[in-house]
């Protein structure tokens, strides 16, 4: 069965304008026009951080480095990131915790399970459900983020589910995904709504784009960085650099290259292995602060980007953006304890023993795959 839009008697068309408006809609024919039609140079520049797989002790001190030292954005709230939560090894106070601090949490499967064209090739619409809507539940119930802010989907190794991955989404509600990378473009691309035809070749060996169309979800495309002579999407792709300036300096070449052309959303995607070379994590910090120095440049998640595009609001008016506010105060009902619960939990699929840190009741078993409340089955 041929699945791309070329073949696909139901293929989305191409973008077109006059049907295509915001905040439910947005296409450009070649992906880099800015929404709104807005000027480059009065779009906020949007540096977006984004972390996959488990959240535990291994890597807390490197989020608290991140983003715990006072980084504020222009409108005095503190600097977010977008977290894609694998569930196993995870430890769900944390999550909870990340939540309360104002940072996007969002869904990369329960398993996380290999072969990689697991994903892109044999995965049925249940598997999906099973995947993605089973760990928006474990999420919820063990972390108490509200359904209604998982909003996001990253596919494990970035290998796209074809259309069955976006009929999962449309059916339980999620908002975007964020599993698409594309060609190396200069200027970068806008992230898209999949009203339309993407406007970009479906990248990577035999990976399989969605065809049809699926109005009102968004793709928050992977721009490449360039880093020397090579392109690469995640930043534990990229060659290593050799030292801190290095780091620096790769990284404020691809700002420049977003902020001086149509200020598309500056990606950066992280496993937290790469800050585990210490001068990765210096250049790192160093250019963090190099950013929030600057009046036009915000360090947000992707609801928050999303949010801007549906809204298209010029800088000079940013400090009065609603949604990108931070005086709220966590409702007590959603405050994650000081001290969670460990409970050594059963799995047969994993074949032995799980802890899962909550500050929620223990479950019966580790939660896993159609039975994501870890319920015994009687």
């Amino acid at each position: 069965m041929l699945s791309d839009a070329q073949h696909d008697p139901n293929a989305a068309p191409r973008c077109d304008y006059s049907n295509c408006t915001l905040p439910n809609c947005f296409c450009s024919r070649d992906g880099t026009l800015t929404p709104g039609n807005m000027e480059p140079s009065q779009v906020p520049q949007m540096v977006t951080l984004t972390f996959d797989d488990a959240v535990n002790y291994e890597n807390w001190d490197l989020y608290g480095q991140l983003f715990r030292h006072g980084r504020t954005n222009p409108n005095g709230c503190p600097i977010h990131g977008t977290f894609y939560i694998s569930h196993e090894y995870t430890n769900y106070q944390y999550v909870q915790q990340l939540w309360n601090d104002g940072h996007e949490i969002a869904v990369h499967s329960i398993t996380h399970r290999g072969p990689e064209d697991y994903w892109s090739q044999n995965a049925t619409i249940e598997d999906w459900f099973d995947e993605f809507v089973g760990q928006a539940n474990i999420v919820n119930r063990f972390g108490g983020v509200r359904m209604e802010d998982l909003w996001g989907v990253r596919v494990p190794y970035l290998r796209v589910g074809w259309n069955r991955q976006f009929i999962m989404m449309r059916e339980f509600g999620f908002i975007y995904d964020s599993s698409m990378a594309a060609p190396f473009s200069n200027p970068p691309l806008w992230p898209y709504t999949l009203d339309y035809r993407m406007p970009h070749k479906c990248m990577g060996t035999k990976q399989k784009c969605p065809s049809r169309s699926f109005p009102g979800i968004w793709e928050m495309v992977l721009n490449q960085l360039q880093a020397g002579e090579y392109y690469c999407a995640m930043m534990d792709q990229c060659p290593p650099s050799g030292d801190e300036e290095e780091v620096y300096e790769m990284l404020m070449h691809n700002f420049r290259r977003h902020y001086n052309t149509n200020r598309a959303p500056l990606g950066l995607y992280f496993h937290t292995i790469w800050f585990k070379v210490k001068h990765n994590m210096k250049g790192m910090k160093r250019f963090l602060d190099e950013l929030v120095k600057m009046p036009d440049v915000w360090i947000v998640n992707n609801r928050e980007v999303i949010n801007w595009m549906r809204e298209p609001t010029p800088s000079a008016q940013m400090s009065a953006f609603e949604p990108w506010k931070c005086a709220q105060q966590v409702p007590a009902e959603d405050k994650a304890c000081q001290l969670g619960t460990s409970c050594k939990l059963r799995n047969r699929v994993l074949r032995g023993d799980r802890y899962l840190h909550t500050c929620f009741e223990c479950p019966d078993v580790y939660p896993w795959l159609r039975n994501e409340f870890g319920i015994t089955l009687k």
